[in-house]
């Protein structure tokens, strides 16, 4: 049988390198890159079997970028690897395409694991939150997505550009669009988020994983 072929995407060089080592006997690792906007270049150039993501990443955050790839080569299966444990990632990644969901602090242990749950079309959760996850079932305290997911997906890349901070005329740029078109969409968002200041859109990005920490 051939080896899956695997794109991996991480705004961290050491943690991409840790996983070509990880996955080299065992996957073609197809090609790395560090950011969401170069994951659906390299994504649609190589069309990969699996890409095994971030969620905080620079210029398009992980989930951002899964709704994408859903949309523009929708055979690859995601595994998302994050440091992120609270449930509402797990949902939003989960709707955005996913088949896995890791923890990095386990990654080293449970990668290949996922990789051959999803090649057989099963899905895969670490189990340092599966047991989270079915206590908040059992007491339906699930609430669903959080605020960010039910903002449109261009008012989200706005969000991040602007948190990673980004000019109007550049984000114009990054997207191709006006500056007047994203000047209304960061005023909509303002108004939604019921926030007042670029400050704050910035801290509200950084609360809820949109942008990657200067960690």
């Amino acid at each position: 049988m051939s080896k899956p072929r695997v794109l991996l995407a991480d705004d961290h060089a050491l943690v991409l390198e840790g996983f070509k080592k990880l996955l080299e006997e065992h996957c073609q690792v197809v090609g790395s890159v560090e950011d969401g906007r170069a994951l659906l270049d390299a994504a649609k150039r190589l069309q990969p079997d699996i890409v095994v993501l971030d969620i905080s990443m620079p210029k398009l955050n992980g989930l951002d970028a899964a709704r994408r790839l859903r949309k523009m080569v929708p055979q690859p299966r995601l595994i998302f690897v994050t440091v992120h444990a609270d449930q509402d990632y797990v949902t939003q990644a989960f709707k955005s395409g996913a088949s896995a969901y890791l923890l990095k602090r386990s990654a080293g242990s449970e990668l290949l694991q996922a990789i051959d749950a999803v090649k057989n079309d099963n899905y895969y959760i670490t189990s340092l939150i599966a047991k989270d996850l079915v206590q908040a079932a059992i007491a339906d305290t699930a609430s669903g997505a959080g605020g960010q997911d039910r903002l449109p997906i261009r008012q989200r890349e706005i969000l991040q550009l602007v948190a990673e901070g980004l000019t109007l005329k550049e984000i114009a740029s990054t997207l191709g669009l006006s500056p007047k078109t994203v000047e209304y969409h960061k005023a909509k968002l303002m108004e939604q988020l019921g926030l007042h200041t670029t400050a704050e859109l910035t801290k509200y990005a950084l609360a809820h994983g949109l942008t990657p920490s200067s960690e």
